[in-house]
């Protein structure tokens, strides 16, 4: 049976146009999760967020909105709002490592204060019936902070718990702790579900070989690095299609041009560009070539004849 893969959040990334160019082209995500709401103390929706989760714009997509916030009223209101779009679940974000925001006790910040979880889980099940589920990290300062809140955790009906096997403090950088995760696998009587360095068929086969009872997986920056593996892992291959490069092309294109008319001028969309090609770049031939023939794209017609080359020599060496 096929495992469950849901695409995880990235800020600035993973927002309507490049979710609905990326099932287009590619396939293989059941689910994804919007990118993170937060009200930063006003009981306000912006623009942005009202856009990313209009039904019209996800109308091929499958959804789950989400929420950071550290507030049980902001939580509502939230909730309330996703409702009133026809969402039927809120994910709450405990995950999210940047200073900016743990520092605001929200995100994996959040992870240490059970009393305050538990109030905001016990005000969203009273006054609202949206269903809840998690995004977590197995904590901030050290990967026991989990551990702590399962017990509060256990007293709601949560739909599952996404958690990412890595602590705020590491901020995505060194490996996942695979043995904490273990621990947390035993530690609640909610639904697990697996999030972080799932970059390869073969990295995504050693989690699920290791963790047999996990059968919902979050894919994130490994997504983006390679906007394949989802379906290659869904179909059990390494082998990617021949026509790789022309539909990486094809989706690139697309994602350029649905930001080159939301953005203003040629400044924006060059660093909305160089932040995908971080990731882009981790799977053609010569990684630091090809992120420095992009950074060195100054200009609009720069930018298509560097991305033009680097698809001619990935095509050329693909062929053999």
């Amino acid at each position: 049976m096929a495992p469950t893969l849901l695409s995880s959040p990235l800020q600035g990334f993973t927002d309507f146009r490049f979710r609905n160019a990326f099932h287009h082209y590619f396939g293989g995500i059941d689910t994804f999760y919007a990118p993170y709401i937060r009200l930063q103390g006003k009981m306000v929706i912006k623009n942005s967020y009202q856009l990313d989760l209009a039904p019209e714009n996800n109308s091929t997509l499958t959804i789950i909105p989400q929420v950071i916030t550290n507030d049980p009223d902001e939580f509502v209101f939230v909730a309330k709002y996703v409702q009133s779009l026809g969402y039927k679940e809120l994910n709450w974000n405990l995950g999210c490592p940047y200073p900016m925001v743990t520092k605001s006790g929200m995100g994996s910040g959040l992870i240490c204060q059970p009393a305050r979880i538990q109030e905001v889980l016990t005000k969203a099940h009273n006054e609202t019936d949206i269903v809840v589920s998690m995004k977590m990290q197995m904590g901030y300062e050290n990967a026991a902070e989990i551990l702590d809140t399962f017990p509060v955790l256990d007293q709601f009906p949560l739909k599952s718990i996404a958690i990412h096997a890595r602590i705020g403090k590491q901020l995505y950088k060194g490996p996942v702790d695979l043995e904490a995760f273990e621990k947390c696998v035993t530690g609640t009587r909610h639904k697990l579900y697996y999030n972080g360095d799932i970059t390869s068929v073969a990295a995504f086969k050693k989690i699920e070989g290791r963790f047999p009872t996990i059968d919902h997986y979050l894919i994130g920056r490994g997504l983006i690095a390679d906007p394949f593996l989802p379906n290659m892992i869904k179909n059990n291959t390494t082998t990617y299609p021949k026509d790789r490069w022309d539909i990486f092309m094809a989706f690139h294109n697309t994602i350029y041009q649905d930001y080159d008319a939301y953005l203003s001028g040629p400044t924006p969309i060059r660093m909305k560009m160089l932040g995908f090609w971080k990731y882009f770049a981790e799977t053609t031939s010569q990684p630091q070539k090809t992120f420095k023939a992009i950074k060195k794209a100054t200009n609009p017609n720069k930018y298509r004849e560097a991305v033009s080359q680097i698809i001619r020599t990935e095509k050329r060496i693909q062929e053999g």
